[in-house]
């Protein structure tokens, strides 16, 4: 049995993590500001399913918050007879590129500072396992395809990609000064039920269904390597094992142009999309696809979950929450 501080437990990626810690008898103290990020009512239904779990314990508060962070390390023998988590996983973060050029103070806070905030209780309490949640956004424009890590990630484009190479950094010197096992996972584009409706997925699945026009920025031409939440969520949990320092890609094995994703879902949903192209988005990066032989070398980790059966898995899961998920606000 194992005992781990998840932050961001409310979110998409991290709320599965939780539930298959929980189904493999672990212990989960879990994290989460609830922020507005995007519409909070999905945030709630994932925390609603973990609080009904045994051994699941929650703390609603801001990693950048430090006192009130660690306030909850020092608590940590109080939630079980266990007096240190076996690791940190830190989901938590501000994500999405377009968000962080209206707003990049909530990016260095959320993702620098209380990055930093963790890693530092990490060295107090003599927590010896980091996970970092990063992006496939640092590697920027020009990256090769399928990308590997040692592709250039200094040329970040937006401040949320700048905001993950600072994380990451951190994380190193934290390795490095006090011998923190650290594994850095670069997700790429991440599917499934209970999404974050602000991505293309569930924007296009809510859209479609319920006859609103389907909004594509630029010509539609541009690729996405999709990933199924579960795959995701697995190979995060894969990452406990020691690496030393690892940077690895998640995901983005099944790269598809976004005007044949809509054909796709067309064919799931059986209903025609209403597409109106609008123009492309500067933060956007026209290509994401991940070269994974790293995950599968390091970690044993290879995508299970085919493109098609993610789509029918979220296509069936909106239909059954449909009544409350057709008012998501997706804009």
């Amino acid at each position: 049995m194992g005992y781990y501080l998840l932050t961001g437990v409310a979110g998409f990626i991290a709320a599965r993590v939780a539930e298959m810690l929980l189904d493999a008898g672990h212990l989960v103290v879990g994290i989460d500001e609830m922020n507005d990020a995007y519409d909070v009512r999905l945030k709630e239904y994932r925390l609603e399913k973990l609080k009904a779990r045994p051994g699941f314990n929650f703390h609603r508060l801001d990693i950048s918050d430090r006192s009130s962070l660690g306030n909850v390390f020092k608590q940590m023998s109080n939630e079980t007879s266990l007096d240190r988590y076996d690791a940190v996983i830190n989901l938590a973060a501000r994500a999405g590129v377009r968000q962080s050029v209206e707003n990049p103070w909530v990016y260095m806070d959320a993702n620098i500072t209380g990055t930093l905030n963790l890693l530092e209780m990490c060295r107090q309490f003599e927590i010896k396992k980091f996970i970092l949640a990063s992006t496939s956004s640092l590697y920027g424009a020009n990256a090769p395809l399928p990308t590997p890590e040692t592709a250039p990630s200094d040329h970040p484009l937006q401040p949320y990609a700048a905001s993950k190479k600072a994380a990451e950094v951190l994380a190193h010197a934290y390795h490095y000064l006090y011998d923190i096992d650290v594994t850095v996972f670069r997700y790429f584009t991440v599917y499934g039920p209970a999404g974050r409706p602000d991505m293309v997925m569930f924007r296009f699945t809510q859209w479609i269904n319920e006859g609103l026009p389907v909004k594509v920025n630029g010509s539609g031409k541009q690729s996405r390597g999709f990933t199924f939440v579960d795959d995701i969520a697995r190979g995060t949990i894969l990452g406990l094992r020691p690496v030393g320092y690892e940077i690895i890609n998640l995901g983005g094995h099944e790269s598809i142009q976004i005007n044949h994703l809509i054909k796709i879902l067309e064919g799931v949903i059986g209903r025609k999309a209403k597409v109106e192209f609008r123009p492309a988005h500067p933060a956007d990066m026209l290509a994401n696809w991940a070269n994974v032989e790293k995950a599968e070398n390091l970690l044993g980790w290879h995508p299970e979950v085919s493109l098609t059966d993610g789509i029918r898995k979220l296509v069936d899961w909106y239909n059954d929450e449909r009544e409350w998920v057709r008012h998501i606000n997706t804009n």
